[in-house]
């Protein structure tokens, strides 16, 4: 060592132990001079300061930014099967919705009054029943079916006159001495064989039931020939003979025939009294 050499290169060189082994470090020094430090300190200083932080966030913030943008174009470009899946899934939940909430807000309505409609009236004709023939009487005092039935037009229509049961044998004597209780047409009049009829008398122009003439005004041909209107006409007759009532039968039967045979009534009394009975 020279003399005139600092203290300080002397203390350098005498402490061999300091220096690195290793060829690659930078603690070590080569002679007097020690190789400058590399400046990390530095570049951790410009990364601590407020400026660079700022940038470097902005450079992420732009980053992540067009990293969405990209993930946002490729779900846009979804399959249109799949697109058209969502769209459906939308809309049916849309749908569900929209029903939901009109269904809780809705107040139910009224339900709307009907008026009857109008009931159709069956027509007569459909709604008449067929009239019910009323049952035959049976026959009694030896007389048939027909006598019966004649017999039996003459006591109804006696009785809707009103006339007394004594009037009603007196009807059924007479038409029982006359006819026979059959409704006989006339040989002398041609013209009452046109009507029904049930036999034929041949005494003048006496036709029906009480063979009443129409020549003496009893009624005309047709009229007399109808069973009911002989009955009728004959009963009235009986009403307007003064005191019939206490006359005895053929005498009241002849003041309404004035017959040429006055006591012949006499005989059916009995008789008609028995049919009277059963009809009446």
């Amino acid at each position: 060592m020279r003399p005139d050499e600092p203290a300080e290169q002397k203390q350098t060189a005498t402490r061999p132990d300091d220096r690195p082994t290793d060829a690659t470090s930078t603690g070590w020094t080569t002679g007097r001079h020690r190789r400058p430090e590399p400046p990390r300190r530095a570049g951790r200083a410009l990364l601590g300061s407020t400026p660079m932080r700022a940038a470097l966030a902005t450079g992420l913030t732009c980053c992540l930014g067009v990293a969405a943008f990209a993930g946002t174009r490729h779900a846009d470009t979804a399959p249109e099967p799949v697109r058209d899946a969502l769209a459906d899934r939308a809309a049916v939940a849309a749908e569900a919705e929209r029903r939901a909430s009109r269904s809780l807000d809705r107040t139910p309505a009224a339900p709307p009054t009907l008026s009857p409609s109008p009931t159709a009236k069956p027509s007569p004709s459909a709604s008449r029943k067929p009239p019910v023939r009323p049952a035959r009487p049976r026959p009694v005092a030896g007389l048939d079916q027909l006598q019966m039935d004649n017999a039996k037009t003459i006591v109804d229509v006696g009785r809707g006159l009103r006339l007394p049961r004594r009037g009603l044998v007196v009807a059924v004597s007479t038409a029982m001495q006359e006819s026979d209780l059959r409704n006989l047409a006339s040989n002398v009049l041609p013209e009452s064989y046109e009507y029904p009829h049930q036999g034929t008398g041949s005494d003048h122009d006496s036709v029906g039931l009480f063979q009443q003439r129409p020549s003496s005004g009893w009624g005309s041909v047709r009229e007399l020939m109808r069973p009911a209107y002989a009955a009728r006409v004959f009963c009235e007759a009986l009403l307007k003979v003064p005191g019939w009532q206490e006359m005895s039968v053929t005498a009241a039967a002849q003041s309404v025939q004035v017959s040429a045979f006055p006591d012949a009534y006499a005989q059916h009394e009995k008789r008609a009294a028995a049919v009277v009975a059963a009809l009446a």
